[in-house]
C-alpha cells in the first residue's frame, strides 16, 4: 500500500511522454502527406525508403515530424527507381506545401536542373539547405536572400554559373556558406562581409575574379576561409587582420601579387593552416609566421618570395608542423627554424652551406646550392644569383676559382667561338652559291613565275601564285563597305588564324571575310598558295582577296547559309519557341560522307598528300543544301616524312604511338586527320557537341565513356549512346551502328593501324555493308585469340587491320565508279584455348574492300575477358 502512490506517479509520467511522442509523430495532416507522396513520385524514390503503405513520420527514412507537420527531409544516399532514373530532374515543387520545413538535405542525390526561385519565397522556415554534388545548374536565385532563418547553406560540387548574388548578405544567421567547386564568375560581393555569424566561407574552385574585398575583414566569427583556385588578383587587404577567430586561410592558385603586409598576421594568433601557393607574391615572409604558437601547416610554394630564414624562433612547441617554401628565391643557410617542422620542402631555392643533420631525413632540398648533395643548381647559376644580391657564394664548400684562370678560360672560349663563327659563315656562303645555281638551272628548265598584279603585295619567296584561280582582287575600301567598317555585329568569331566577319558585297552577294594581321601573314600566303594549286568542290570557295595593306590581309569566301556543323547540329526551330531542331540522320550521313570525300581528295589525289590538321565540327561548313565545304584551310600542309620510308614502315608494320612529325608538330600526318574525323563521326552519332574540339585529356574522358558501347557484334549496345533526339527505324539504326564502328576504327590509338581516308569514304557510302552479317560471317573463324597474346599484353587494347573483315561490297556496280582491287587477307595465330596448333585463315573476295575494326572485342565478347584501358594519343 505504501508504494501505490509511487506507481501512480510513474504511470502518469510514462503516459505523458507517450502522449507527447504521439503528438510529435502524427497523425500527419492530409495536405502534407499528399505533398510527400507527390515528392516521392516526382523524384522517383523507391518503396524501400518511402513505402506507400507506411506512415511517413514514423517509418519513412529521413523524414522528421513534429506536431503532425514535416520539419526535416534527408534524402542523402537515396536511389531512384528504374523509371525515375531515366529522366531525373530538379522536381521538388511539393516542398512548397511543407510550411514548417526547417531542413532539406539532398547531398549526393541527382537533381539536374536549376534551383527554383520560389525557394526563397515559400520555404521561410528553412534553416539548413544542403545540395552538395547534386548536378545543379544555372544561377543562384537572388531570392535565397529572403531565407532569414537560414543557418547552413551548402551548394558545392555542382555546375552553378553566373555571379554570387549580393542578397546573400541578408542571411544574418548564416554560419556556413559553401559555394565551392562550381563555375561561378564575377567578383566576391562585399555584402558577404555583413554576415557577422559566419564561421565557414568556402568559394574555392570557381572562376571568381577581381580582388579580395576588404569587407571580409568584418567577419569576426570566421574560422575557415577558402578562396583557392580562382582568378583573384591584387594584394591581400590588410583589413583581414580583423579575422581574429581565423584558424585556416587558403588562398592558393590565384593571381594575387604584392608583398604580405607585416601587420596582417599579428592579431591572427589562432591560425593553424596558411596556404599561399601558386600566386605571385613577392618580398619576405612576415616574421610573425615563425612565432605563431598554433601554426601546423604553411605552404608558400611557387611564388616570388625571397629573403632568408630566421636564425631562431620564439616558440618551438609545434613539432608536427609542415613547411613548404619550394620554388621561390630564398637564400642563405639553413637554420634552426627547421627543427620545428616534421616535414619540409625547400626544393628550387638558393640555400647554401652545409645541411643540418635533422634536415637530411625530413626535407626535400633538391635544386638549391647546398654542399654534398646531388641534384643541386649549377655553380654558375648559384654564383650569379648571390652576386645580384651582393652576397658571397661558398661554391659548395670548395675553394673559389682564381680570377686569372677564369679569365684565360673566357679568352679561350672566345677564340673557339670566333673560329666556329667564321667556319659557319663560310659554309653558309657555299650553300648560298649552290642554291643560286640550282635556282638558275630550274628557271632555265622552264619554270614560269607570273607577274604580281598592280596594288598587291608579292607572295613570299619561293611561291608562285596563279592569281587567275584566286578570284577577284578587292580594294581595302570594298572590304570596309562589305563589313560595315568591321562592325562588332558582323563578327562571327575570332579564330587562331584571324577574325571572321559577315559581309555583303556591292552586288548583294553575301560573303565571309577573314582578316589576317601581320603576325599570321605567312599563314594567309600559304592558304593562297593552296587555293592557287588546289581546286575541289568540297573546299570552301575563295571568291577573292585583298593584299594591298602590309599589316592586314583579307580573304573573301563564299557565304555558307547553314554555318558549320557545330552550330547546325542543333538549330533553332521555326515554331516560334526556344526549342532546338536536331539534324535528321539522312542529313548527318550526308555531311559525314561529304567531309570524308574532301579529306580523301587531300590525302590521296594531291601529290604530295596534304594534311588538313584542323578537322573538327567547326571546320566543316554547310551550304544551303547541307553540302559540305571544308574550311580552316590555313593549316593545310604536305604530309611530313619521306614517302619511300613511310611505305617501308607500313610494310614492316612497325608500331607507332606518336603523332609528332619531324618538326615537332602533332598534326602533320594523314593519320591524325583520320583520328580527328573519328571524333566528328562520334559527334554525329551521339549528338554530344565539343568532342572534336576537346583537348587530349577531355578526349580520353569522352572515349572512355563512349567506345565500350560500340561493338561490331552487338547492335543494341550502340542505342545507349545514340543521340536521343534522332528518330530512326531499324534500318537506319543499322547505318548509325555502322558509322559508330567506322568512328571507332578511325580512333585507333596507333596511327599506322587507322584506316586510310579513301576506305573511310567507301565505308560511309556503303554503311550497311560494314556490319551486315553476310559479309562478316566468314570472319567468325578469326574470333579466337591465343591466351598467350592476351596475357603478354601485345595485342590488348589495340586494333589489328586483319583481325576481322567487315566487308564493303563492290560499290561500283551500276554507279559508274571504279571497282576495288582484289585483296587477300591472311591471319596467323598461335595456339588457342583448346590447345590447337598454329593455323592460317585467308579470305579472298572479288572487288571488295577490307575495313578494319577493333581487335580487342573478339575475346571480350566471346570469352568474357575484361577490356583493358586504351591510352588515346
Amino acid at each position: 500500500m505504501v508504494n501505490q502512490p509511487r506507481i501512480v506517479v510513474v504511470l502518469a509520467i510514462l503516459f505523458y511522454q507517450f502522449h507527447s511522442t504521439l503528438q510529435q509523430l502524427g497523425p500527419l495532416n492530409s495536405t502534407e502527406r499528399t505533398a510527400l507522396l507527390q515528392l516521392r513520385s516526382s523524384l522517383g524514390l523507391r518503396s524501400k525508403e518511402w513505402s506507400l503503405k507506411a506512415d511517413p513520420c514514423s517509418t519513412w527514412v529521413g523524414v522528421q515530424c513534429q506536431n503532425g507537420s514535416v520539419t526535416g527531409l534527408n534524402i542523402t544516399g537515396f536511389r531512384r527507381t528504374r523509371i525515375g532514373s531515366r529522366n531525373p530532374q530538379f522536381s521538388v515543387d511539393a516542398l512548397a506545401r511543407l510550411p514548417l520545413l526547417s531542413s532539406f538535405n539532398a547531398s549526393g542525390f541527382l537533381l539536374p536542373g536549376s534551383i527554383p526561385g520560389w525557394f526563397g519565397q515559400q520555404l521561410l522556415s528553412l534553416q539548413v539547405l544542403d545540395l552538395r554534388s547534386c548536378s545543379v545548374i544555372g544561377p543562384i536565385p537572388p531570392s535565397l536572400g529572403n531565407l532569414t532563418s537560414l543557418d547552413i547553406l551548402y551548394l558545392s560540387g555542382n555546375s552553378l554559373t553566373g555571379v554570387i548574388p549580393s542578397s546573400l548578405g541578408q542571411l544574418s544567421r548564416l554560419s556556413v556558406l559553401d559555394l565551392s567547386r562550381n563555375s561561378l564568375t564575377g567578383a566576391i560581393p562585399p555584402a558577404i562581409g555583413t554576415l557577422s555569424n559566419l564561421q565557414v566561407l568556402s568559394l574555392s574552385n570557381n572562376s571568381l575574379s577581381s580582388s579580395i574585398p576588404a569587407q571580409l575583414g568584418d567577419l569576426s566569427s570566421l574560422v575557415d576561409l577558402d578562396l583557392s583556385s580562382n582568378s583573384l588578383s591584387g594584394s591581400i587587404p590588410v583589413e583581414l587582420r580583423g579575422l581574429r577567430s581565423l584558424r585556416r586561410i587558403v588562398i592558393g592558385n590565384n593571381l594575387l601579387a604584392g608583398s604580405l603586409p607585416g601587420t596582417l598576421f599579428i592579431p591572427l594568433t589562432q591560425l593553424q593552416v596558411i596556404v599561399l601557393n601558386h600566386n605571385k607574391f613577392t618580398g619576405n615572409l612576415p616574421e610573425k609566421f615563425w612565432s605563431m604558437p598554433e601554426l601546423l601547416f604553411l605552404d608558400a610554394s611557387a611564388n616570388n618570395f625571397t629573403g632568408t630564414l630566421p636564425n631562431n624562433i620564439s616558440n618551438a612547441n609545434a613539432t608536427a608542423a609542415v613547411l613548404n617554401l619550394s620554388q621561390n628565391s630564398f637564400y642563405g643557410s639553413l637554420t634552426s627554424v627547421l627543427s620545428r617542422f616534421s616535414s619540409i620542402d625547400l626544393f628550387g631555392n638558393y640555400f647554401q652551406g652545409p645541411v643540418l643533420d635533422y634536415a637530411r631525413g625530413n626535407a626535400s632540398l633538391d635544386r638549391n646550392c647546398l654542399q654534398n648533395l646531388s641534384s643541386q643548381r649549377s655553380s654558375t647559376e648559384c654564383a650569379s644569383f648571390y652576386k645580384e644580391k651582393g652576397l658571397e657564394f661558398d661554391h659548395f664548400g670548395l675553394p673559389k676559382p682564381p680570377e686569372k684562370s677564369r679569365r684565360n678560360l673566357f679568352i679561350l672560349a672566345g677564340v673557339v667561338c670566333g673560329i666556329g663563327f667564321i667556319g659557319l659563315l663560310v659554309v653558309l656562303l657555299v650553300l648560298l652559291v649552290v642554291c643560286t645555281r640550282k635556282s638558275g638551272e630550274t628557271n632555265k628548265r622552264g619554270t614560269v613565275v607570273g607577274p604580281v598584279p598592280v596594288g598587291q603585295s608579292p607572295p613570299p619567296p619561293g611561291s608562285s601564285f596563279r592569281f587567275s584561280s584566286l578570284g577577284e582582287s578587292f580594294t581595302y575600301q570594298q572590304i570596309l563597305e562589305a563589313t560595315n567598317s568591321f562592325n562588332g555585329t558582323n563578327l562571327i568569331r575570332k579564330g587562331h588564324s584571324g577574325e571572321l566577319f559577315h559581309g555583303m558585297l556591292g552586288d548583294g552577294t553575301p560573303v565571309v571575310i577573314r582578316r589576317v594581321v601581320s603576325d599570321n601573314k605567312e599563314a594567309c600566303m600559304l592558304e593562297l598558295d593552296f587555293f592557287s594549286k588546289v581546286s575541289h568542290i568540297r573546299c570552301v570557295p575563295l571568291l577573292g582577296h585583298c593584299l594591298e595593306n602590309e599589316n592586314e590581309k583579307f580573304l573573301v569566301y563564299k557565304y555558307m547559309p547553314n554555318g558549320d556543323l557545330s552550330s547546325s547540329l542543333y538549330m533553332e526551330s521555326n515554331s516560334g519557341d526556344d526549342s532546338l531542331q536536331s539534324l535528321d540522320w539522312i542529313t548527318r550521313l550526308k555531311i559525314a560522307t561529304g567531309a570524308a570525300e574532301g579529306l580523301s581528295y587531300l590525302h590521296h589525289e594531291c601529290n604530295p598528300p596534304l594534311v588538313h590538321r584542323d578537322v573538327q565540327a567547326s571546320s566543316i561548313l554547310l551550304d544551303n543544301q547541307f553540302e559540305v565545304r571544308l574550311g580552316s584551310l590555313s593549316e593545310v600542309c604536305a604530309q611530313e616524312g619521306d614517302t619511300h620510308q613511310s611505305m617501308i614502315t607500313r610494310l614492316l608494320r612497325m608500331p607507332s604511338t606518336s603523332e609528332q612529325g619531324t618538326s615537332g608538330s602533332p598534326t602533320s600526318t594523314c593519320a591524325y586527320d583520320v583520328y580527328c574525323f573519328g571524333k566528328v563521326l562520334l559527334e554525329l552519332v551521339t549528338g554530344k557537341l565539343g568532342i572534336s574540339a576537346s583537348s587530349e585529356t577531355k578526349t580520353k574522358e569522352w572515349l572512355d565513356g563512349i567506345l565500350p558501347y560500340i561493338s561490331i557484334y552487338n547492335k543494341e549496345l550502340v542505342t545507349s549512346i545514340v543521340d536521343p533526339s534522332l528518330i530512326i527505324d531499324e534500318d537506319l539504326l543499322e547505318e548509325v551502328w555502322a558509322m559508330a564502328v567506322i568512328a571507332k576504327s578511325c580512333l585507333n590509338p596507333k596511327p599506322l593501324r587507322r584506316p586510310l581516308m579513301r576506305f573511310v569514304l567507301k565505308a560511309l557510302e556503303n554503311p550497311s555493308k560494314v556490319v551486315r552479317e553476310d559479309h562478316t560471317s566468314s570472319s567468325s573463324r578469326l574470333r579466337t585469340t591465343s591466351t598467350r597474346s592476351w596475357n603478354d599484353g601485345s595485342l590488348s587494347g589495340s586494333w589489328h587491320r586483319s583481325s576481322v573483315e567487315a566487308v564493303i561490297s563492290h560499290a561500283g556496280k551500276g554507279d559508274g565508279r571504279s571497282s576495288f582491287n582484289r585483296m587477300e587477307t591472311s591471319v596467323s595465330r598461335g595456339s588457342g584455348q583448346n590447345g590447337g596448333g598454329d593455323y592460317s585463315a585467308s579470305a579472298r573476295r572479288h572487288s571488295t574492300e577490307i575495313f578494319p575494326v577493333p581487335f580487342d572485342e573478339f575475346d571480350v565478347e566471346r570469352d568474357g575477358i575484361s577490356r583493358r584501358e586504351i591510352n588515346y594519343s
